[in-house]
């Protein structure tokens, strides 16, 4: 994969050595002085360029136009904007990547400048203290497509109301699946009729809405959970 980092910055220098570190193609744009003398020390000199993030004859010259992933990171959100546009527009970078930092200007960060994937870091922060507060002890282990569905893992306590209930009666939405049980290290094929074990480890694909009611459900009376 090739990807075109623009900022090189904490952010960005940071990305392109763990891209490099993953045997990835990159390159780095950066025009503040102090800046390119940190990236020198932790990048091959190869990988550097010296310039604006938004002039087309530099952009020409780090040969935009063949990347795979324009990654936005530069701490002016009305340059990682700019170059996001140009990527798509005058490049055809098939996916751009922009990281927000003015909170105030997130709602720019959509299709109007071609920003396919935005980085809202107090969004994120956010998100996640109320993920994990509603969800409990529940882990999510993958988002899927762009967070729309996740894997997530709960596991069952000892005493918990919820064992000895089959799959078949937990009352979970068609939008959560469990789709595997760790129990005593061995994996176990779900059906209807699997009774849930304490120490199971349970492995679910679902939405949102899916986790809360399976997080309400395994925490739940063994009366709610039996209820129609």
């Amino acid at each position: 994969m090739f990807v075109v980092v623009a900022g090189g910055g904490r952010v960005g220098a940071q990305l392109a050595s763990s891209l490099l570190d993953q045997g990835h193609r990159v390159r780095i744009v950066e025009d503040r002085r102090h800046v390119l003398a940190h990236l020198h020390h932790e990048l091959p000199t190869e990988v550097i360029f010296e310039g604006s993030v938004t002039d087309p004859g530099l952009l020409d010259h780090v040969e935009l136009g063949r990347a795979d992933v324009a990654a936005a990171c530069t701490a002016d959100d009305a340059d990682n904007l700019a170059f996001c546009f140009l990527a798509r527009t005058r490049y055809q970078v098939p996916k751009t990547i922009a990281r927000i930092n003015n909170p105030r200007t997130a709602w720019l960060f959509d299709d109007t400048f071609h920003v396919d994937i935005s980085l809202n870091q107090a969004e994120f922060m956010a998100g996640i203290i109320a993920e994990e507060m509603s969800l409990g002890d529940m882990m999510t282990l993958l988002k899927l497509r762009r967070g729309r569905f996740m894997l997530v893992e709960e596991i069952i306590p000892a005493g918990a109301n919820v064992i000895g209930t089959a799959i078949k009666d937990l009352n979970l939405p068609d939008e959560c699946v469990i789709a595997g049980i760790i129990r005593q290290g061995k994996m176990v094929v779900p059906r209807g009729i699997t009774t849930m074990e304490a120490g199971d480890e349970v492995l679910a694909v679902t939405d949102r809405a899916g986790a809360e009611a399976l997080a309400r459900v395994l925490g739940a009376d063994a009366h709610d959970v039996n209820a129609g």
